[in-house]
């Protein structure tokens, strides 16, 4: 098996989107049968989130996704495109309500696309956290978190929500190939 190792340490945008695409497509070129993504990210925009969780989740091979210590926001849902999740024993997730920034005049028309663009991202992070984690013993309440009511969890609490599969330090190989983003 060969094994590539990306770490992604960014906020989630266009700009490193393209990075992150470019090294998992290299890598793949270069003859990687399974990707390990070891994530810190404080999150970012949804639409790049999104994005990503759908690239991984098409990807030829094998994705395995760590949290290097904080996953946040739609870091979250990049974390949860990996066939297996695992995290450091100190590390952290983060659920909180989305934010826009809003730049210049805006009128009714533009609220109202607003909305409905953030009750569609939101109702799309909640059904694919509960895809994701399906058969839980402890369920996530997403929606809520969403909404106003923020939520961290511990390895632990990960462990029961099925956010993760293991407690790892998750090792590299002193002869992984590693890309990382941003580079």
């Amino acid at each position: 098996m060969t094994v590539h190792i990306i770490h992604f340490t960014a906020p989630i945008n266009a700009v490193n989107t393209a990075q992150f695409v470019n090294c998992c497509t290299q890598a793949i070129k270069q003859g990687a049968t399974q990707l390990v993504v070891k994530i810190a990210t404080m999150g970012g925009e949804c639409s790049y989130g999104f994005s990503l969780y759908n690239f991984l989740r098409a990807l030829p091979i094998p994705v395995h996704t760590h949290n290097l210590g904080t996953v946040e926001s739609m870091g979250n849902i990049i974390f949860l495109a990996g066939e297996r999740r695992t995290a450091c024993l100190h590390s952290k997730f983060l659920f909180h309500p989305f934010h826009w920034n809003l730049n210049g005049s805006v009128d009714h028309a533009r609220i109202s696309e607003y909305a409905m663009s953030l009750d569609r991202d939101l109702d799309l992070y909640a059904r694919i956290v509960a895809e994701r984690t399906e058969g839980a013993s402890e369920q996530l309440d997403i929606r809520a978190y969403l909404r106003g009511e923020p939520r961290i969890l511990e390895p632990a609490d990960a462990l029961r929500c099925g956010l993760i599969d293991a407690v790892d330090e998750s090792a590299q190989p002193f002869d992984a190939t590693c890309w990382c983003v941003p580079c």
